[in-house]
Formats: C-alpha cells, sequence, structure tokens
C-alpha cells in the first residue's frame, strides 16, 4: 500500500492511501479519548466531540451542516476511550472545502453557551437510550470492572448528572489541552493530489493551527489489570433476555502476541457462523440468538470478551459450553490442517474488510496516530501466517484460564 506521509511544521501528521475512487474519505483523529479525562471530566471528551459541531468563528451549526451535506457528502465523528475523530466522505472536486470544515470545527469551534445548554439534553438522551440497550451496556460495565480505579474504567458517555454540569469553560479548557496539531493526524483516501492536500492544510494553519503554552495533560496511564481478580458479577436489571460476558485483559496494540489472539478470537467467536462458540452454543444447541468473542488493544493493555444472551434458565449450561470451548483451546494445540484453515479464514475476511474504504481509512489513520505504523495487509497476513499452534496455545493458557477471567451476568 503506497501511502504518502507528511509532518506539517506545526506537528501535525498526515497519511495519504491513493485511490482511484472519486470518492474521498478524509478527516481528524485526535489522541483525545475517554481516558484523556481528568477526575470530573467523565464524558467530556466525548461531548466536546457533540459541540464542536455547533458553531466556529467563521460558521454557524446549520452553516456547518449544509458546507458538506450541501454537496452531497457526510460528515461524522465518533469518540472511544483513546481518541476523537471527525471524518466526511465527499466527492474529489470539493475535498478543499472539506479539509477547511474539518479543520474549522476542530480548531476553531466556539462552544456557545446557549449550544452547551442544548445539546447535554441531546446526550443524556443518548445516555439514557445506550442504558437500554443491555447487549451494548454490559461490554462498558465490564471495562469499568477490569479497569476499576483508571480512567479506562468509565464509560465514553458519562453520566447524566456530569453532564448536565458541563459549561463552554469545561470544553474550551479540554479541547485547549487535547485538540493540538502535535496531538493529531490529518488522513484521506481517494484520487487527490497529496502535494495539493497539503497546500490545502498549510493554507488553514495560519488560521486554525495556532501554537498554546498549554501541555497536554493525562491521568496515571499505567494499567491496573495486574491487581485484577476473578469473579462473578451478577447484576439484576429485568431484562427478558440474560446477557453475559466474560472478560480478561488481554494485549497491548503493540504487542506480538496480539497475532495469535487475533486467531483464537477468530475461532472462538468470530464474525462466521462456523466459529465454534457459534456451532456450540447455536447451531448445535439452539440456546443462543447471538454469540460472539471480541478483542481490544490499547496502548498499554487490551481486553478480550466473550459474549452471548440466552434465556435465564440457560445461563449456567451456556457458561459451561463456553468453559469447554476454552479449555479446549488451552489444552489441545490445533492441528495442521485446522491452523492453516483459520488463517485462510481469517485472511479472507480481512481482505474483505479492507474493500470497505471508509472503515479501512478510520483504521489505518487510528493506527497511524496511536503507533506510527502504516496498516498494510500484506504485513498483517505475514504476521498470521507466522504464527504456530504452539504460540496459540500458549496464549490460550495465558489468556483463558477459568481464574483469570471475570463474568459480568444481567438479569
Amino acid at each position: 500500500m503506497n501511502y504518502n506521509t507528511y509532518t506539517l511544521p506545526d506537528g501535525m501528521r498526515v497519511i495519504h492511501l491513493p485511490s482511484d475512487s472519486p470518492v474521498v474519505f478524509c478527516g481528524i483523529a485526535i489522541a483525545a479519548g475517554t481516558r484523556h479525562e481528568l477526575p470530573g471530566e467523565e464524558g467530556l471528551a466525548h461531548f466536546c466531540e457533540h459541540l464542536s459541531f455547533k458553531g466556529t468563528g467563521r460558521r454557524s451549526a446549520v452553516q456547518i451542516i449544509n458546507a458538506i451535506e450541501g454537496l452531497g457528502g457526510e460528515l461524522n465523528a465518533f469518540t472511544n476511550k483513546e481518541d476523537t475523530v471527525y471524518y466526511c466522505a465527499i466527492l474529489r472536486d470539493h475535498v478543499r472545502k472539506a479539509v477547511d470544515v474539518l479543520c474549522d470545527i476542530v480548531f476553531n469551534s466556539q462552544y456557545p453557551q446557549a449550544e452547551v445548554v442544548k445539546e447535554r439534553e441531546v446526550v443524556c438522551e443518548e445516555i439514557e437510550s445506550y442504558e437500554d440497550s443491555p447487549a451494548e451496556l454490559i461490554f462498558d460495565d465490564i471495562e469499568n470492572i477490569l479497569f476499576e480505579g483508571h480512567p479506562l474504567g468509565h464509560n465514553i458517555l458519562g453520566s447524566t448528572e456530569r453532564v448536565r454540569s458541563y459549561d463552554s469553560d469545561d470544553a474550551h479548557r479540554f479541547t485547549a489541552r487535547h485538540y493540538r496539531p502535535d496531538r493529531c493526524v490529518f488522513f484521506a483516501s481517494g484520487d487527490i493530489s497529496f502535494d495539493k492536500l497539503l497546500k490545502w492544510l498549510s493554507d488553514n494553519g495560519l488560521r486554525y493551527f495556532g501554537t498554546s503554552d498549554l501541555k497536554p495533560q493525562t491521568s496515571n496511564l499505567k494499567s491496573q489489570t495486574s491487581n485484577l481478580k476473578s469473579n462473578i458479577v451478577t447484576r439484576h436489571r429485568g431484562t427478558h433476555q440474560a446477557h453475559v460476558i466474560v472478560a480478561a485483559p488481554s494485549f497491548a496494540a503493540t504487542d506480538p502476541r496480539r497475532w495469535s489472539l487475533y486467531l483464537l478470537n477468530n475461532i472462538l467467536g468470530g464474525p462466521s457462523l462456523n466459529s465454534r462458540l457459534s456451532l456450540s452454543l447455536r447451531e448445535r444447541r439452539g440456546l443462543v440468538y447471538s454469540v460472539e468473542s471480541s478483542m481490544v488493544g490499547y496502548s498499554d493493555t487490551g481486553i478480550w470478551t466473550i459474549y452471548f444472551g440466552c434465556d435465564p434458565s440457560d445461563v449456567n449450561r451456556c457458561r459451561r459450553l463456553v468453559r469447554s470451548e476454552l479449555n479446549r483451546l488451552m489444552d489441545h494445540p490445533l492441528t495442521d490442517s485446522q491452523l492453516r484453515a483459520a488463517k485462510r479464514q481469517l485472511q479472507g475476511q480481512l481482505a474483505i474488510s479492507c474493500d470497505n474504504r471508509e472503515h479501512f481509512a478510520l483504521d489505518f489513520a487510528r493506527n497511524y496516530l496511536h503507533t506510527g505504523i502504516l496498516r498494510d495487509l500484506t504485513d498483517i497476513f505475514g504476521h498470521i501466517d507466522s504464527v504456530t499452534a504452539a504460540d496459540m496455545q500458549l496464549t490460550a493458557q495465558t489468556l483463558f484460564a477459568e481464574e483469570r477471567t471475570t463474568t459480568l451476568i444481567y438479569k
């Protein structure tokens, strides 16, 4: 993959993946997520994401929307534990306008108090909607348990009480610390000139990219997972279906062991119906509609999970079946044919996923932001090919032991 990269004088890194498509995906990824919030700022990173669309020194909220969507484009944003990303999809003829709008909302937002008051209630509605979705909420709750006392251990949206306390000054304070060129990556994927992209960004530099004497502050980012104890937590939420998640702390995003976990995770509960958990719990026994495993790597730690929903009377049976599959991977290394099949399936899934240009643009941007590594499918395939059955068994024994896991049950 022939990326173009450059670092502007103000410190912003730029990455471009050429494509012959007339549709360009571009945006700004910022190292400003939930874990960068100080005590008392829970949910503020996400709140600032919302407020950035509510008016700049040059555009009103309506003008921001119309500037992109009036051209047939799409403008969006999201906040994660370690980053906030603003991005758009637009025809290549209008990329210069997209660059201008993106820079405007990220570096020149005014966070007017009148808009803050209105947006508080919008975010509170989002929080309440989320709390009515146990299949989503349980993922946040398990991180709250695994990373208790650490910024990774509170959810992205924050609480309604906290959000209703924020004002314009809070937004200015947070973004002054974190919305800085040296903490950002501008990314683009599409048929545009890289030289022109750099010129457009440089033209905006004097307007938006002023320096600041404020230094980015973070909480203590040291992982707290070494002090965890295995347990089972049951919370009564009055749901018709029981929701269960089994989790353990795992590997950071740059840990070489993540490649063996990647394969194990896909074998266990990846997106295919032939995953071991899907075959065991759904296809053979009809106990669940949905069962999946997932892994997330942060800069210094990670989390691995298995989630399923079932009838409350079937919880213990499903848990025993899950434990049986985990024990099998710990006790029995994959055969050569099983290992080849697992690698072939995962590589095929990755290749198809990369064909989704929007998804891949967001992925390579965030990867470059946090690691400085260029996401390349050939390199990824090479890492997967290098994994051995012994590597996978050792990873399974390291992560899947029952005494290492924590189980959260909603009933």
